[in-house]
């Protein structure tokens, strides 16, 4: 393992210092491994509640700051469902589509350069799925998101995340008079999160009229087939393959009038600059920190209810634990079920109450999980 110290842009240790506040992060971890075509970065944040988890993500554009911004919301999302579990990130530099094979190697070398950071436990992610978490347990040891044969609640495969976003939304529609029954959806981002969280809303009476990837957006105000556009992307296919419907730009899912906008995919897709565009009432945030703060606090003066990340996405998560305390698929969709509803509940009220954003209400309750647990531990846990 290597720890880079400022040769790299997307490793320099003085970028990395300025993410440092109270709660973390514990460590930033750089690798480079030439031989391999590997550069990675892994940033364990707090460790207060418990050994870290959170995800592996390979794409091309990952950075320092993703890993470490992923990590602290992963540090507030374990708080807030009260997980005995800090919060962790890892991010690979390279296209997930890459042939099987130099993927492997890739991810197992990966993993090799990983075994001696106890403190983290990964998980599937955007570009990594239950099979590279076997390459990883079979490396170290260590990792959620498993194939059933070895013991594991597939979340991705059961659509964990897009179960608990529903429930989330379930919660929130009574806060606004809104109605599932005939509620327009829109997905920016139609993979694993954004198609579970469209299946789930489906079977609450909600209809899809807007779904996007990488390629293209799909709109159908008629109501869009989930199973098909599923079968698609199973296929590794564009949703722009879809049959009927419009055929349009990806960034036109932004504009599509709904009443429920689920972001799925990257962070920070809703910015300052477009969120003037968004034309919705609900943004149920599947991704992670998929808009910015300025962009959030504009969508609360135009009375549009954003559900913060950390809480309503929450469900990979909490099936991960309950798969690393060995415990069965059903309880993680209990579990799953029970805590999300509770936060969103707890947090909307908090924000109602005290006239804030549901985020700030939603760090407050995170925050003071964690503090609580810091002051339980050594200095060195913290």
């Amino acid at each position: 393992m290597t720890r880079l110290a400022g040769a790299q842009e997307e490793g320099r240790v003085e970028d990395a210092f300025r993410f440092a506040d109270e709660l973390g992060p514990l460590m930033i971890v750089h690798i480079h491994r030439p031989s391999l075509g590997l550069k990675a970065v892994v940033a364990i944040d707090n460790t207060a509640c418990g050994p870290s988890v959170g995800g592996v993500r390979m794409a091309p554009d990952v950075s320092t700051e993703e890993a470490f911004r992923l990590a602290r919301a992963m540090t507030l999302k374990n708080a807030a469902a009260g997980l005995p579990h800090g919060g962790g990130k890892s991010v690979i530099f390279g296209d997930p589509r890459m042939p099987r094979a130099q993927k492997e190697r890739l991810i197992r070398g990966f993993a090799a350069a990983i075994r001696d950071l106890a403190d983290y436990i990964p998980g599937p992610d955007m570009g990594t799925d239950e099979t590279a978490m076997a390459w990883i347990k079979d490396e170290t040891g260590r990792s959620v998101g498993l194939p059933r044969e070895l013991g594991g609640i597939p979340l991705d495969e059961i659509g964990a995340t897009g179960f608990g976003l529903a429930e989330a939304v379930d919660v929130a529609v009574g806060q606004i008079g809104l109605s599932l029954k005939g509620a327009r959806v829109a997905v920016q981002g139609f993979g694993s999160v954004g198609i579970h969280a469209a299946r789930y809303l489906g079977k609450k009476g909600t209809i899809l009229v807007a779904a996007s990837d990488t390629q293209a957006t799909i709109v159908d105000t008629d109501g869009l087939d989930i199973e098909a556009l599923s079968a698609l992307k199973a296929a590794g296919r564009s949703v722009k393959e879809y049959p009927r419907g419009r055929v349009l730009d990806r960034d036109a899912v932004i504009d599509m009038p709904c009443d429920i906008w689920i972001p799925a995919a990257r962070p920070d897709v809703i910015t300052a600059e477009n969120v003037a565009r968004l034309d919705t009432r609900i943004v149920a945030q599947g991704a992670n920190i998929p808009c910015t703060p300025e962009a959030e606090r504009a969508l609360a003066v135009r009375g549009i209810l954003v559900l913060p990340d950390f809480i309503a996405n929450a469900g990979g998560v909490i099936c991960a634990a309950t798969e690393y305390q060995q415990g069965t698929q059903s309880q993680a969709f209990a579990a799953i079920e029970e805590k999300i509803r509770a936060n969103t509940m707890a947090v909307l009220a908090d924000a109602k109450r005290s006239g804030t954003l549901p985020r700030e209400a939603a760090v407050s309750l995170a925050v003071g999980r964690i503090r609580r647990a810091m002051q339980t531990r050594r200095w060195d846990s913290r």
